[in-house]
């Protein structure tokens, strides 16, 4: 047991819940099938394993502090071993420190012995070099050619070149004269030697042999045609690396291609990018670029090659920032700007041409495909004043001298046009921002959003809203309904305004913004749009009434006396005049919905509302009502009534039911008369109003309702 216990003991987590359970598990599980629980077995297994486990803790007691004994020892032995390597420790660093001062003795002694070893030598060296340099000037000096091997073999050329180059100099501050013949001898080896290293250093560059090249630039350096050099690199590498037709798409992996060349070959890889680059830009990328712009292409065009050829070259300068190349910020723009600057001078220029151009062949081509002729539209107040006047004549002469044009319905604004417009004045805008200079910037967004504002607004909107205007009919004696198509152009004038403006706001605002020329902006664009708003309510104010002439020239023509007087008991019904107006004014209610939002379709239709309910109530006074017919108005009133609801105006409702009421005046008896004028709807109104309607009776004599109103009337 004393195993079992140990191994339950040592599992992890220990549970001592658990390892009582299981023990009495085992211990009643021999007795649970014949459910003979025995307490005392159970007793008993308890109290032989507590002595069990008391044992068992006694064994692990004396273990431990054997275990402690021995680890006590052990440590005793450790701090012995760290006290023996601490002295170890400190012996060495004492030897190091000895080492050290010995090692600094030595090295003072040969600091002191190199340096009288040099104040020897150089002297010596110098002596030696002005020897050997006397030597071959001296070669120089006598007639005939030179017979040294430093100048005839030509494996020698790099000893060749340092002496040459050191004879050069010297040469050069000999006075003519004697010296003569040896300095022209001197600079024609010179520049003999100048070529030959060029010649090799070409050959090196071909074969790639990268430390020929750096010992024959190293040498060259010395040398007045050390740039030849240079050039030479540039002019092998570029022709190496230049080959697609696309010249943009070679010019970064060429650049990081020799740039790490340059590093290897040159001291000086700075000035040699620098040179590498403005070589591209002013023999590669002008060479394509003029190419590209010179091409007999349209102003669109050309355009488009001079913002993409543009941005293409400020993205490359861009890139090109990376390399090392002097200290120069300024470098890249320069070249662009260099490159650029007499196709920048005149951008804008050839921007407002190409836009009018584009401009005007889409208008063009709108108003070809209506087979319409743009005419010269007389505007003003003579106009104004003719057409009033036509209008007075006609409806007094009962003729129609007027002539009217409606374009079958055509509307001549399409928001496809104005679409275009805004498309190619937004690629305009977008071309501006980046070819114009910045001091320039603002000023060349206003002319491009002027030659929008021309072409848009006065040329296309402006031009529909007069022909609109124009169209819009006159009432007339007639009683043909009038067809009114202004609503259809004041639908498409808001569209394509909410586009304009959106415009302005996302391409011309941002141009502008805290600039002089933003408020030139905002003062333009307010101006065309007042003058719009001015022309749209003078063609809503024209439809109106339009629509009101109708409907009360028509009521006059249609509706009969014997209507609201008939001889005979009638159905009491709507009349047909009522009918045909409701459904008239009903199907305008909805064109000008569809066609108008928010405040303005409620000031609208307060407007129309207010004076239908006029037209109503001055109609009805013309009539005389007698029973019967009092009932018919009634059902006509209500009926108007139920237009007006299509309104949803608050006001054109209470007007209406006020109508209603004053139609009930018709219908009662005359000893209630007073009392109906006293009801809430009618007894805010005027006195002379209720009398006039009450007179409209056709027993108002006969039955003397006027005394029994003499109150009323007071």
């Amino acid at each position: 047991m004393m195993m079992q216990y140990m191994k339950e003991l040592e599992q992890e987590p220990f549970d001592p819940t658990e390892f009582v359970e299981r023990m009495a598990w085992r211990t009643v599980g021999a007795t649970r099938e014949d459910d003979n629980f025995d307490p005392v077995l159970l007793n008993e297994t308890f109290i032989q394993a507590i002595k069990d486990l008391q044992v068992l803790q006694e064994r692990q007691r004396k273990k431990c502090e054997k275990l402690e004994v021995i680890c006590r020892e052990e440590e005793v032995n450790h701090w012995k071993e760290v006290d023996r390597l601490q002295d170890r420790n400190k012996a060495a660093y004492e030897t190091f420190q000895q080492l050290d001062e010995r090692i600094n003795g030595v090295a003072t002694k040969v600091i002191h012995l190199g340096d009288q070893l040099e104040s020897v030598n150089t002297p010596r060296s110098r002596a030696v070099e002005a020897h050997r340099l006397m030597t071959h000037f001296a070669e120089f000096l006598a007639p005939g050619p030179l017979y040294s091997d430093v100048f005839t073999d030509k494996s020698r050329i790099d000893e060749a070149a340092d002496i040459i180059q050191k004879l050069h100099l010297i040469a050069q501050e000999l006075p003519s004269g004697k010296f003569e013949v040896a300095k022209k001898k001197i600079a024609s080896k010179y520049d003999e030697i100048e070529r030959t290293l060029l010649e090799e250093y070409v050959k090196a560059h071909s074969n790639k042999d990268r430390v020929r090249m750096k010992e024959i630039a190293s040498i060259l350096s010395h040398f007045k045609g050390y740039s030849q050099c240079i050039d030479a690199f540039i002019e092998q590498s570029q022709m190496e690396s230049f080959h697609s037709k696309d010249i943009f798409l070679d010019v970064i992996p060429s650049c990081h291609k020799n740039f790490a060349i340059m590093k290897e070959v040159f001291t000086n890889p700075d000035q040699v990018m620098a040179k590498y680059v403005l070589n591209i830009f002013h023999l590669k990328l002008q060479n394509y670029i003029v190419t590209k712009l010179t091409e007999k292409t349209d102003l669109e065009s050309r355009l488009k090659n001079l913002y993409e050829l543009y941005s293409r070259t400020i993205k490359l300068s861009n890139d090109l920032s990376q390399f090392d190349m002097g200290s120069d910020k300024t470098f890249l723009s320069k070249l662009t700007s260099n490159i650029f600057q007499k196709y920048l001078d005149s951008y804008i220029s050839v921007e407002i041409r190409s836009l009018r151009e584009k401009c005007s062949s889409i208008m063009q081509r709108y108003y070809e495909s209506k087979n319409h002729q743009k005419k010269q539209i007389q505007t003003g107040g003579f106009q104004d004043l003719r057409r009033d006047l036509q209008a007075v004549i006609g409806t007094r002469a009962n003729i129609n001298i007027a002539q009217i044009e409606n374009y079958g319905g055509e509307t001549f604004l399409s928001e496809e046009v104005a679409i275009a417009l805004l498309q190619e004045s937004k690629f305009a805008f977008l071309r501006c921002t980046l070819l114009s200079r910045p001091s320039e910037l603002p000023g060349n967004a206003v002319q491009i959003f002027d030659c929008l504002l021309h072409y848009l607004v006065e040329e296309h909107v402006d031009y529909a809203l007069e022909l609109g205007l124009q169209s819009v009919p006159i009432p007339e004696t007639k009683v043909v309904q009038p067809q009114l198509f202004f609503f259809d152009v004041v639908r498409q004038c808001n569209a394509i305004i909410h586009l304009l403006e959106r415009q302005c706001m996302d391409s011309v605002m941002p141009l502008v913004v805290s600039t002089p020329k933003q408020s030139d902006c905002l003062f333009k664009k307010k101006f065309v749009l007042e003058q719009i708003e001015m022309k749209l309510d003078t063609g809503l104010d024209r439809s109106i009434n339009a629509i009101i002439g109708w409907v009360k020239i028509y009521l006059q023509s249609e509706q009969k006396k014997t209507d609201f007087k008939p001889e005979t008991d009638l159905d009491t019904l709507a009349s047909q005049a009522c009918i045909t107006v409701v459904q008239y004014v009903s199907k305008m209610v909805i064109r000008i919905r569809d066609s108008l939002d928010g405040k303005n379709v409620e000031s609208l239709m307060m407007e129309l509302g207010c004076r239908f309910h006029r037209v109503i109530y001055e109609h009805l006074q013309q009539f005389q009502y007698n029973s019967s017919g009092a009932m018919c108005v009634i059902c006509d009133v209500n009926e108007y009534r139920k237009c007006a609801k299509e309104f949803q105006v608050p006001l054109v409702n209470t007007l209406f039911d006020t109508l209603h009421a004053l139609c009930n005046l018709l219908l009662v008896k005359p000893e209630n008369l007073k009392q109906v004028c006293s009801g809430d709807q009618l007894a805010v109104l005027d006195r002379s109003i209720l009398l006039s309607f009450i007179q409209l009776r056709s027993d108002y004599k006969t039955q003397k309702i006027a005394n029994s109103l003499k109150g009323l009337t007071t």
